[in-house]
């Protein structure tokens, strides 16, 4: 098991280039299924879970040229396969994005249900729900989701809550589909809008990307392309976070801020000043850090993967913090790590009260969220 030695009492200084994001490289990623010819991906993030959407798609007989630089090489004409090995599945929850685009593309589709999470239940219901309403027939069997279509026609699809696996799911199968599919109640985070401005690249008519109504009108093929992935604003959050419990000096380089206003207004909230530009960040910290009040929410709201970060950063904040997670009913097994450190942490149900204390201290844990 990989383990990391930290010492302490060092602030976190100097200055970044954010990577692209992990959650809009892989669903693009799989996205290419749907594409002939060759597709080339800029700022590809050099990481775990990459590497193994890498080889799922090598498992179905894609060609994948990857070696960690920022650039990757998918072409998905000789995929023949429509099932991926288990083993590579269970690995990353986005496993289950390559489902939408292999109904499209072959007219039927066998996914093992995804794994490679902790922070709780991720509920396909409404993927299926979208696939059926364009016409496709799904079954689950032995853990696995089998979906086949004669044909795929488009239709009115709204989403009871803002699913981001479920826009991507049926946005991408509806690429292929016959007449227009929209899409009602559809996630508006960047990294959806991300896919639906790479489909487009590739040949989709994709309207109303970036919000909550998508309209996507079937066309017949998608062509190869060239893309660039956007930054990751959780790698930026994180960093910015680093800088406020250390109090440090940060500048990020290629960040959109748009992509992290509600952060930015709570960590402004918390007494720090924030200066931004066009395409950076700059967070140096100060003391005290004040207690505040937060409920995790879908984009544009404050982002359920940055509140373990923010968690850590009101440990030692001045006062007594409440945080409400609203997404994920796992999201907070990292306390009792946070405790061993000296953090004074109570859960009740999908809130956590936390209230500052004046520093942690080392204590061997372990990373129960990726965060």
């Amino acid at each position: 098991m990989a383990k990391l030695l930290i010492h302490g009492g060092k602030k976190i200084t100097g200055k970044l280039r954010v990577n692209g994001a992990k959650n809009a490289a892989l669903p693009i990623m799989a996205a290419c299924i749907l594409v002939k010819g060759e597709v080339i991906l800029k700022r590809v993030p050099d990481i775990s879970d990459v590497w193994v959407m890498a080889n799922i798609l090598r498992s179905l007989g894609a060609e994948v040229d990857f070696e960690g630089r920022g650039e990757m090489r998918i072409n998905t004409d000789n995929i023949s396969i429509t099932t991926a090995p288990y083993e590579l599945v269970k690995q990353i929850h986005a496993s289950f994005d390559i489902t939408g685009p292999l109904l499209a593309r072959f007219d039927k589709a066998e996914v093992h249900l995804p794994g490679g999470c902790v922070i709780g239940t991720r509920a396909v219901d409404l993927h299926i729900e979208g696939f059926e309403k364009l016409g496709a027939e799904v079954e689950m069997e032995h853990g696995i989701l089998k979906a086949k279509r004669k044909e795929l026609k488009g239709a009115r699809i709204y989403f009871p809550k803002s699913s981001v696996g479920a826009t991507k799911n049926i946005m991408m199968a509806a690429c292929l589909s016959g007449g227009r599919t929209i899409l009602e109640n559809a996630a508006r985070e960047p990294e959806v809008a991300d896919l639906g401005g790479f489909l487009v690249k590739c040949g989709a008519k994709i309207s109303g990307i970036g919000t909550s109504n998508i309209e996507i009108e079937g066309v017949k093929r998608l062509k190869g392309a060239e893309y660039s992935i956007i930054s990751d604003r959780i790698e930026a959050g994180t960093y910015l976070f680093a800088s406020v419990i250390t109090e440090g000096d940060v500048y990020l380089e290629d960040i959109d801020p748009k992509f992290l206003e509600s952060v930015i207004a709570k960590i402004e909230s918390t007494g720090q000043k924030v200066e931004k530009g066009e395409n950076w960040i700059r967070l140096k910290a100060t003391r005290p850090v004040r207690a505040l009040e937060i409920t995790t929410a879908p984009f544009p709201g404050f982002p359920t993967d940055l509140q373990p970060p923010l968690a850590s950063v009101l440990t030692v904040a001045d006062g007594t913090s409440i945080i409400e997670e609203t997404i994920f009913d796992g999201r907070f097994n990292y306390v009792d790590e946070l405790r061993r450190m000296g953090a004074d942490i109570r859960v009740h149900d999908k809130s956590a009260v936390v209230k500052g204390v004046k520093k942690l201290t080392g204590a061997p844990v372990d990373a129960m969220d990726i965060r």
